[in-house]
């Protein structure tokens, strides 16, 4: 008999957020809840962690007086960002201006489609964002940062009147941004207008260059200050206006500003336990298995797709544990780590006639994982470490996934002197390595525990335990 809930689950479980049913599958997490009914605006987490899923909810929501925009910067030249800077202002604050300002005219785009806004106000600012002149983001930039763009807003404080700029009478873009504030002040409803800011790790990839490095992370520093000033603005002006930045942990670290500490009070860390992961997949299983149901409890939905046995691992797989613990040893516990295991493991029974998710199948996916583990990590690592190929090398030569710190030392050493790696500075790498969980300690005393940074985000590299490789690459490391 067919198990249609595996189909669903092997045609539908995607990596990406945006290509899945954002509908059917999010997982109304608090975090969700946080940005929506209280003040969180910013918005870090790793990696998988969930960000996008986040994003694509609310921007796809359907609800009355809810408007969204998300800025999308995934493949965007931001040298092209560079240039837009207000001399006014001192680094690393100097486009604050930019970003109020895109923030300011997306806001007033979206009040275009909103009904509920004067006709004539919305007719006024059609002429500055035309409901169907849609680009790409990089393009729109550009258009409303030139010296072309169109228009002399006048007459706020009574009727709005936009008229059209010549040579004479050009304003620059930064003298714009008060007004357009005001214009918001003056004609926004009581709607909701979220303006999303996601994929900003499109230029992390150059951090080892000094200088576009700083000016990224200026770049970013002035982002997280202009959301601040923004929800400082109209806080208690009746407007809901909603700035909402994704940003990566280790992006997030590499800010260093006196205010940050005071951005505590807007911001959410996306961090997962093992019971809100049995949640959240206990949501998609269920969706998968009957969409008109409330959600099934883990157990319930677990074995609705996995047979009840006990997996061996370890030395002649005498050790047993449970399928979800088996799988969680190769995860480093985010959610795209389980979707991918859980979607690949039931491609692999549904299309060999199984209806139960078996040890075997499990077993098989293992490999493929570690491979896709591993490309996930050389892609989050790169940045940081650009040798990471030749660090994860070493590794497979040293051919153990537990030894200590002399043996890594003396195989790094033969690198180094080879001139295949060229970063001298070994601590580095380790206590990256570490932060990314690449590698974790083994306990002095308690040999059969670890402790890994995605489980203990608190600690650091211990140089005076052993070294373990993460149990997710062992395959792919042919450890």
């Amino acid at each position: 008999m067919e198990n249609k809930t595996l189909k669903s689950i092997a045609d539908n479980w995607k990596l990406e957020a945006k290509l899945e049913d954002t509908e059917k599958y999010f997982f109304h997490s608090s975090e969700a809840t946080n940005i929506i009914n209280n003040e969180k605006c910013y918005v870090i987490g790793r990696k998988g962690s969930g960000k996008s899923a986040i994003c694509e909810y609310l921007v796809k929501r359907k609800e009355p007086n809810v408007f969204s925009q998300k800025l999308n910067f995934k493949n965007f030249p931001f040298n092209d960002l560079y240039h837009l800077d207000n001399q006014k202002y001192t680094q690393p604050n100097q486009y604050i201006t930019l970003w109020k300002y895109l923030i300011y005219s997306n806001i007033c785009r979206l009040m275009v489609t909103n009904e509920s806004i004067d006709v004539a106000v919305r007719n006024e600012l059609e002429k500055l964002y035309p409901k169907n002149n849609i680009k790409s983001l990089a393009r729109t930039i550009s258009s409303w940062t030139s010296a072309e763009f169109g228009a002399t807003v006048l007459g706020t404080g009574g009727a709005l009147k936009v008229a059209r700029e010549n040579k004479s009478n050009t304003i620059p873009w930064i003298d714009k941004v008060n007004i357009l504030e005001d214009i918001i002040f003056e004609y926004c409803d009581d709607s909701q207008y979220f303006i999303v800011f996601d994929e900003l790790d499109e230029d992390y990839r150059t951090i080892k260059d000094t200088e576009s490095s700083e000016q990224y992370v200026f770049l970013l520093t002035s982002l997280f200050k202009a959301v601040q000033d923004i929800k400082s603005i109209f806080i208690d002006s009746g407007k809901i206006v909603k700035p909402v930045v994704f940003l990566r942990d280790d992006i997030y670290s590499l800010i260093k500003d006196s205010d940050k500490n005071k951005w505590r009070d807007y911001k959410v860390e996306i961090e997962w336990t093992e019971k809100k992961l049995k949640d959240l997949l206990a949501f998609r299983i269920s969706k998968d298995f009957n969409q008109t149901c409330s959600p099934m409890p883990f157990k319930s939905a677990w074995e609705k797709i996995f047979y009840r046995e006990q997996i061996g691992f370890g030395n002649k797989q005498v050790k047993k544990t449970d399928s979800f613990d088996f799988i969680a040893r190769s995860t480093q516990l985010r959610p795209r780590d389980f979707i991918h295991y859980i979607q690949g493991c039931a491609e692999e029974t549904y299309n060999k006639g199984f209806q139960f998710i078996k040890e075997a199948n499990i077993k098989h996916v293992d490999r493929a994982f570690s491979n896709y583990l591993r490309d996930e990590i050389v892609d989050e690592v790169f940045p940081v470490l650009p040798e990471i190929e030749q660090y994860l090398q070493i590794f497979a030569n040293i051919r153990k996934w537990n030894f200590n710190l002399q043996e890594f030392t003396n195989e790094y050493n033969k690198y180094l002197k080879a001139g295949t790696i060229k970063e001298k500075n070994i601590d580095y790498v380790l206590d990256t390595l570490y932060n990314f969980s690449v590698i974790g300690n083994q306990h002095k005393h308690k040999k059969d525990k670890f402790f890994f940074k995605y489980m203990h985000t608190n600690m650091t590299f211990n140089r005076t335990e052993n070294i373990v490789i993460h149990r997710g690459l062992f395959k792919a490391l042919q450890l």
